[in-house]
């Protein structure tokens, strides 16, 4: 079993490049454990509250029930995954059922900020993009899938999604073993990172 860590900065592309490497590799390899299903339930806050939730800091992750449902994967145990809605900020009362897969894809904006978590990734992969193609794809997304008017997300990226990336995300990058430039749009960087898994497995 491989298990691969895929970070960058919101808007980075990191999606895209993980679908690109599961269209790449063997079919039902893969298992998927987003970051974004283990933030904290907030669905009992306000809606001013909630507004104020800084989604792109590390105590916004429960590590906890990551790490754990990371492990019972790596020990061929099927899990519950927690399922998180941005646009209520809370967990579900259902949860995901998740098999594990040889290959385990854990991604998402800051898993490379926690230590624990980073000893448990075989190969540690940053997504790198522009900040200006970022923001573009931020505010995009804001308004589509969680409601945002263009004002509130311009205000949310400049109070918290732009310092965080500088203080948590950016740094994190020094340890990641492969950098992607131009997220999924760098197909060589895929066909690579795709053709070092298959010699592994």
């Amino acid at each position: 079993m491989l298990t691969i860590g895929i970070s960058g900065g919101s808007g980075s592309g990191k999606s895209t490049v993980v679908q690109e490497l599961i269209s790449r590799l063997p079919e039902k390899t893969v298992t998927v454990l987003p970051q974004d299903s283990f933030y904290w339930d907030n669905g009992h806050r306000s809606p001013e509250e909630k507004l104020a939730i800084n989604f792109d800091h590390p105590d916004a992750i429960e590590w906890d029930l990551l790490i754990t449902q990371l492990n019972e994967l790596k020990e061929r145990r099927s899990i519950k995954m927690p399922l998180y809605t941005y646009a209520t900020c809370a967990r579900s009362d259902k949860t995901l059922t998740v098999k594990p897969g040889k290959i385990i894809v854990v991604e998402g904006i800051l898993i490379l900020t926690e230590p624990r978590l980073r000893d448990l990734l075989d190969i540690k992969v940053f997504v790198d993009a522009d900040a200006d193609d970022r923001l573009m794809r931020i505010i995009r997304r804001d308004i589509e899938e969680r409601g945002r008017t263009f004002d509130q997300g311009m205000r949310h990226y400049e109070r918290f999604v732009k310092p965080m990336h500088l203080q948590f995300i950016e740094p994190s990058k020094r340890f990641a073993d492969i950098i992607v430039p131009q997220g999924g749009k760098n197909v060589v960087a895929i066909d690579i990172l795709a053709s070092r898994i298959k010699q592994t497995i």
